[in-house]
């Protein structure tokens, strides 16, 4: 025990060389746990998705500065993890349930011009729109566009016209 406590520290007053061996098995750690919650929640990023990341970034640093238990702070997020994989299991099973926890795609433009109704809905403006279709269509053309979309992750989507 007095061997771990050399290597890892405890408590805030850690030196270098254990803040760094403690970032070391956080990373093998995480590399875990994000194998765990599965690709979804680096891929989708849904407000599910977004929370596990914001929450183990979160959790897991405290463990590396000493500012929580190491130990209570693994355990921790990897029952996070755990919660996140049921939850998207869940989701995927029930369109209803994932719709109230996730929300869902927003129509910002149709027949040639904005919703403005929606885009309020989306607290979004024309021009905010405008940079998501330059980025995502790479294009200002809104003649060539048939529907676009803000989905539920926030990213503008656009349906080109056939």
């Amino acid at each position: 025990m007095d061997i771990l406590i050399s290597i890892f520290g405890q408590g805030k007053d850690l030196t270098i060389v254990q803040v760094i061996a403690r970032a070391v098995v956080i990373f093998v750690i995480t590399l875990i746990l994000i194998r765990i919650s599965g690709r979804r929640s680096f891929g989708i990023k849904t407000p599910l998705d977004n929370i596990i990341v914001i929450l183990l970034g979160a959790i897991l640093s405290r463990a590396v500065v000493g500012a929580s238990p190491f130990i209570p702070a693994v355990v921790a997020s990897f029952i996070l993890v755990i919660l996140h994989r049921l939850l998207a299991w869940i989701f995927a099973n029930s369109k209803k349930l994932k719709k109230i926890i996730d929300g869902d795609k927003i129509l910002l433009f149709e027949n040639g011009k904005f919703i403005q109704e929606n885009l309020q809905k989306a607290l979004l403006n024309e021009e905010e729109v405008m940079t998501g279709i330059r980025e995502s269509a790479l294009s200002e053309d809104l003649s060539a566009f048939d529907r676009i979309f803000i989905e539920s992750s926030g990213q503008i989507t656009v349906i080109k016209k056939q």
